[in-house]
């Protein structure tokens, strides 16, 4: 597989190398967002406070479900009076007990180590919502425990629905009074979404379109992508993830101030430099950093020193800054653009961005 920038900037070729409709699921995010503010706002979820705030919030899901706590633990933020975490495994930590509340997230409705966190939830007596496909197993689960069910019916690849399954989640914690997520918020977030899908839309060019930009930054090298605070350090996740999973390309992620007492030091390993002597081109290191608007002092200059080694060393530097002033805002700023350069980079490289053929491969040779 070949790296052709050109092919960006080619109609013909975005179609035919996108029979899934990637780019349009991308596109599709300011919808999502309305649609599952509605949804969730028309389901009953007043059972989730019926004793009272939880102990703590405990998210289960894999993959491009699981994303959802991660978004869900950023927007509650550092302030938050309970602990919000993001379970992907097969079991529940020892510590979850009948005070706290599980949400159980599964595109699919049928993610085997979601349904069995689910269950051993109920049997623990814990709180449950679940989110998921409509006639699931996991719809099954929450019905039996009396456990209120927020049907998500978005097709498609999970990790394109991340806005239907997280938006159900930010509902839930207003409604606790665990972050301030007012009507007007989600409406501002799909505007910020549109905005992001007009600029890097397939007929806009390559010199003038973020996504399309960023592919092209990112292409032929192995991107090293910080966050500047927990909140941007989930969309730099996120950008890894969607890195692997629609370009199947290799990245690294971290948060700064953590990533400068070890991923740091691959400024000074093989990858940080290129042999301009060499007769094919390498893949070399490229720093990404997402920053955002709210970033501890002491990061902030970690951040900008970080950048100067780097740039000191030859590696060359990307910077996103989040938009936006509420943490849902924030992250849609990084994830938007990230999703769509990850889309960019797999066509750039023709690849189609949709199949997940070696997940596919993995599950079937694990035993049922």
């Amino acid at each position: 597989m070949s790296w052709e920038p050109d092919r960006l900037d080619d109609q013909e070729w975005l179609t035919a190398g996108d029979p899934s409709g990637m780019l349009p699921a991308v596109a599709s995010s300011a919808a999502q967002v309305r649609a599952y503010h509605r949804a969730a706002a028309e389901t009953d979820l007043s059972s989730l406070a019926d004793d009272g705030r939880p102990r703590a919030v405990v998210v289960a899901g894999m993959g491009g479900s699981g994303i959802a706590g991660d978004i869900l633990g950023a927007v509650c933020g550092p302030g938050a009076p309970l602990p919000v975490t993001t379970v992907r495994s097969l079991r529940l930590p020892g510590w979850v007990g009948a005070t706290d509340l599980v949400i159980a997230v599964s595109c699919s409705g049928g993610t085997e180590e979601t349904l069995a966190v689910a269950m051993e939830a109920v049997r623990r007596g814990c709180r449950l919502l679940a989110v998921g496909a409509p006639g699931s197993q996991l719809e099954s689960v929450a019905r039996q425990a009396g456990a209120p069910f927020v049907p998500v019916t978005v097709g498609g690849q999970p990790r394109a629905a991340v806005w239907a399954l997280s938006v159900p989640l930010v509902v839930a914690a207003a409604r606790m009074r665990l972050a301030e997520a007012p009507d007007e918020l989600f409406e501002g977030v799909a505007v910020r979404l549109e905005d992001i899908a007009h600029r890097c839309r397939p007929a806009s060019e390559s010199f003038i379109n973020p996504g399309k930009t960023l592919a092209m930054e990112l292409a032929e090298t192995v991107p090293m992508i910080w966050g500047s605070s927990p909140l941007a350090a989930v969309a730099a996740y996120r950008w890894a993830c969607q890195l692997n999973e629609n370009a199947k390309y290799p990245a690294v992620w971290g948060e700064i101030p953590e990533a400068g007492h070890n991923q740091v030091m691959a400024l000074d390993g093989p990858l940080a430099t290129r042999d301009i002597f060499a007769d094919e081109s390498a893949r070399a290191l490229r720093l990404v950093v997402l920053r955002d608007t709210e970033e501890h002092p002491q990061v902030a200059r970690r951040r900008e020193v970080s950048v100067r080694l780097a740039e000191d060393r030859g590696v060359h530097v990307t910077q996103v800054s989040a938009e936006g002033t509420h943490p849902l805002e924030r992250l849609a700023s990084l994830i938007g653009l990230g999703d769509y350069a990850s889309t960019y980079l797999a066509l750039g490289y023709g690849i189609d961005p949709t199949p997940v053929g070696a997940i596919t491969e993995l599950k079937a040779r694990i035993p049922q």
